[in-house]
């Protein structure tokens, strides 16, 4: 089949980038918000990282059941219940003065809005069919730059007296301004009923496992690096606890980099190809950042291993999508599972090694995954290519808005 040769940002496309957006900044001001709260609750590490072990546990729940829930109740229910319910779960930690209330909030924030997160990337990969590595690459952008102002805003808000909260509440107003904007939009059911639970009964395929494990390996990456760097840069490196902090902008910066010009290449190289050349981007910038003893070095690296982790997750959703293009309902939250399964363990399985190793030697990890997903990643191409998947786009495209 051949596809069309103009990629068509509709109002439903937009709909979803807006909405994976909102996602992706409340996620995103998780992190920077953490110091206030430890302080007014009075936290010690422990609890505070079971924060982000709640959002990770309600990824994992949600890529358990958006199936079945989908199924049970079609698509555009349980999409504007997830945007909302991640809404009311972020208000419930403006308002927590409890530990047990401000876990129990995120753990609603990360099922909740994981389970829309899975209909946006099923939807667009419905939507646009063998177009799919692009709209999945181009939502990530968006998604990039809007988690790279969420601690902007909780910092800024903070210094100016105006409190950590308020960039939560721009949230929920964002998701208010959005359910008034698209509400009555309708969202596309994968197939007929009776065709979706067929396919919902159907095994995913051993290469979409093989993917699948692809993004279990580049989303503890990215998170080993998030969570971890900073700590990296102060203990290795040498630089201050507020440097390092500021330093890992450039990682954040780099991603934001890297998915739009991916987003672009997306319409004249297949997504298959490309996913190896992003984790070749890696294995060239993550050592120099491992291993080099001048910061200027270890910063170029950072920012080379930003730009190639920056497509790993969303190349290989779109590749993995695209060899079950038929099962996308069932396949999309299997791989928000594998996604919060990484968030959850990896940081976990680093911090502790670092214990026992000390930082520097415990990143040997990250240099041993970037391996493992090449060696993967080759893999599952050659067995896609074999099953005859259509892996990515055969004719170069045109963009109109």
């Amino acid at each position: 089949m051949t596809q069309p040769t103009t990629f068509i940002r509709d109002p439903l496309t937009w709909m979803a980038y807006w909405m994976l957006a909102y996602y992706a900044f409340l996620l995103s001001t998780l992190g920077p918000l953490m110091p206030f709260l430890r302080r007014e609750l009075n936290l010690n590490y422990t609890v505070a990282g079971l924060h982000l072990s709640a959002f990770a546990l309600g990824m994992i729940g949600a890529g358990l059941t958006t199936d079945l829930l989908t199924r049970r109740w079609g698509r555009r229910p349980v999409f504007w219940a997830g945007g909302l319910g991640m809404a009311l779960g972020a208000l419930g930690l403006t308002v927590s003065s409890q530990p047990i209330w401000s876990i129990a909030s995120i753990l609603g924030m990360g099922f909740l809005g994981t389970l829309m997160l899975a209909i946006i990337q099923t939807t667009l990969s419905d939507h646009h069919g063998e177009q799919r590595v692009i709209a999945l690459t181009e939502s990530n952008v968006g998604a990039s730059i809007s988690a790279s102002l969420a601690p902007v805003f909780v910092g800024s808000f903070e210094r100016w007296g105006l409190g950590w909260r308020l960039a939560l509440l721009l949230g929920v107003v964002a998701f208010v301004w959005l359910a008034l904007r698209f509400r009555r939009r309708p969202l596309p059911e994968n197939q007929a009923v009776s065709m979706r639970a067929d396919a919902g009964k159907q095994s995913l395929p051993l290469v979409f496992w093989a993917y699948w494990f692809v993004i279990l390996v580049s989303v503890s990456i990215e998170w080993c690096l998030i969570f971890w760097g900073a700590d990296f840069l102060e203990k290795v490196i040498g630089l201050s606890q507020v440097n390092a902090a500021t330093m890992m902008s450039i990682f954040f910066g780099a991603m934001v980099v890297g998915r739009f010009v991916g987003s672009r290449l997306t319409r004249i190289l297949p997504g298959a190809t490309l996913l190896l050349l992003a984790i070749g981007i890696t294995l060239v910038g993550f050592p120099l950042f491992w291993l080099a003893r001048f910061a200027p070095l270890n910063l170029t690296g950072l920012f080379i291993a930003g730009l190639g982790v920056a497509n790993m997750f969303p190349l290989t959703l779109s590749v993995a999508l695209n060899v079950v293009p038929t099962q996308a309902d069932v396949a999309s939250p299997r791989l928000s599972l594998g996604g919060g399964t990484a968030i959850l363990l990896a940081p976990l399985v680093l911090g502790w090694t670092a214990d026992q190793l000390n930082i520097q030697n415990a990143y040997g990890i990250v240099a041993l995954l970037t391996v493992i997903a090449a060696a993967v990643t080759f893999w599952a191409n050659r067995m896609a290519t074999s099953h005859d998947k259509i892996l990515a786009d055969e004719h170069p495209v045109t963009c109109s808005e």
